[in-house]
């Protein structure tokens, strides 16, 4: 199997072909000594249950479909 971030495989000992391990990455805005575990999960699940639409929207479509259906209602 190739490497994770699809490398030449010609390229392999060229230094510019460093990429850090994710817990690298992700280590490098924390403190060295961090006491508290990590608070911005990465790459977790959101909210199954949240819809991304407001009741203002929801009522802006509601009007602009009620204007169609009139529109056509009223005017054959």
């Amino acid at each position: 199997m190739g490497s994770p971030h699809n490398i030449d495989p010609r390229a392999k000992n060229d230094p510019r072909n460093r990429y850090p391990t994710d817990e690298e990455f992700y280590r490098g805005d924390r403190p060295p000594g961090a006491a508290l575990p990590e608070d911005r999960p990465r790459g977790g699940s959101s909210d199954p249950y949240k819809h991304p639409w407001t009741w203002g929207t929801i009522a802006l479509v509601v009007f602009v479909v009620l204007i169609v259906i009139l529109g056509i209602a009223l005017f054959p």
